[in-house]
């Protein structure tokens, strides 16, 4: 059963909608970006931000504050989103993302963006450094949890299990990492790239807890998340399959919208199909 009612799922149903919504608006705007992951991690981001995470937007630096991590800091369209409807910022400021002089950088950057926890961009970094702020706080008896969202391809590099292990060294179960498994990289399928599976396997055997769920199912991202919080001996790890430009059916399960903007036709379509 979930821990919230059933009002709250569709809240945070529509508010994925509408995440997809700003993110193709500002790709389009900018006409630069990276929809595919975007789109594909919009129920995550809007359950972490809008039920999980402890954060005070007005005090977005306040110490006890559990940490977000987006490693795969491609998708910095749909973080923006999330934290300009969380309160971060004016939504005045989203069209506004890349420009010179604009907080908003094409990656995420911690000392120009509020509510950004890590300057992201070069993959595979997230965990390693979320081991880290996760050791930092159970040293300093912190209560706050690190959230780490990874990409599927991100997994292909070796500095991820370098953090894995870390983190299962010192059996830290105040990091809580969520992989977006969309199956689609930069260049195509990524078993055809570089083959992950055995994946949950793999997290299994360095010594992590696993979950695997659907992740555009906004009542099981809520369970898995707050079922990790009982784990007390050893990192989590929640595998959330999802679906490449989920919502817009010529940019779903297509690597080609890994990283373009669309043109004019293409925008108009997507935008009808997502409202």
């Amino acid at each position: 059963m979930s821990s919230i009612p059933e009002s709250k799922i569709i809240e945070l149903e529509q508010l994925a909608k509408q995440l997809r919504r700003d993110s193709l608006e500002m790709i389009y705007h900018r006409q630069n970006g990276h929809p595919g992951g975007s789109l594909s991690a919009a129920e995550i981001l809007a359950v972490l931000y809008f039920h999980k995470l402890k954060v005070d937007p007005r005090d977005p630096d306040w110490p006890e504050r559990d940490r977000f991590l987006l490693s795969k800091g491609h998708a910095s369209a749909a973080l923006y989103a999330v934290l300009a409807r969380k309160g971060y910022f004016p939504m005045e400021d989203l069209p506004h993302w890349g420009e010179l002089g604009c907080h908003l950088q094409g990656h995420p950057d911690r000392l120009k963006t509020p509510g950004v926890d890590m300057t992201t961009g070069m993959l595979g970094h997230g965990i390693a450094i979320g081991a880290g702020l996760a050791l930092a706080a159970r040293m300093k008896g912190d209560p706050y949890r690190v959230y780490v969202l990874v990409g599927d391809g991100e997994c292909q590099a070796g500095i991820i299990w370098e953090g894995a292990m870390t983190a299962a060294k010192y059996g830290l179960q105040n990091l809580h990492v969520i992989v977006d498994k969309n199956d689609v990289q930069l260049d195509g399928a990524v078993k055809h790239i570089m083959p992950m599976e055995p994946f949950a396997d793999k997290w299994r055997a360095f010594g992590w807890a696993v979950m695997e769920i659907n992740g555009h199912n906004v009542e099981e991202i809520v369970q898995a998340l707050d079922s990790v919080d009982g784990i007390i001996d050893r990192p989590s790890v929640i595998i959330a399959h999802t679906i490449k430009g989920k919502g817009v059916s010529f940019m779903e399960n297509n690597a080609q919208w890994h990283g373009i903007a669309p043109n004019t036709a293409e925008y108009q379509q997507a935008i009808r199909e997502l409202e």
